[in-house]
């Protein structure tokens, strides 16, 4: 299945980055850096007209549960701006806030 179609699937600029910032902010974690990386070409997918990514890469790198997600994100995105909105409504209470661990070490913080 190509990805190529999603950029196209925004209700207007806010709601994809509303959406980039639920992937960037509660995805994406540095701890694990191949999922990381391929959840942030994800990111990038959704505003690119070519392939970043592949739903094959995505379920080969990405753990179950953010495989979940990704997936009803890209059906939500086919469907409708609503289904869109409850994504991000639902998905950012599912998944924490992730600390950047590797913007705490190169300022020289720890916790």
């Amino acid at each position: 299945m190509t990805l190529t179609d999603l950029n196209t699937g925004f209700r207007d600029d806010e709601q994809r980055r509303r959406v980039q910032r639920v992937i960037h902010d509660r995805l994406a974690d540095d701890r694990d850096p191949q999922e990381c990386r391929f959840l942030m070409r994800f990111w990038w997918q959704l505003v690119m007209s070519y392939q970043e990514v592949s739903m094959d890469e995505l379920s080969r790198y990405i753990g179950k549960p953010k495989l979940d997600v990704i997936e009803a994100l890209v059906s939500a995105i086919r469907s409708s701006h609503a289904e869109i909105d409850a994504w991000v409504a639902t998905t950012q209470h599912v998944f924490p806030v992730i600390q950047d661990r590797g913007f705490k070490a190169d300022q020289g913080t720890d916790s």
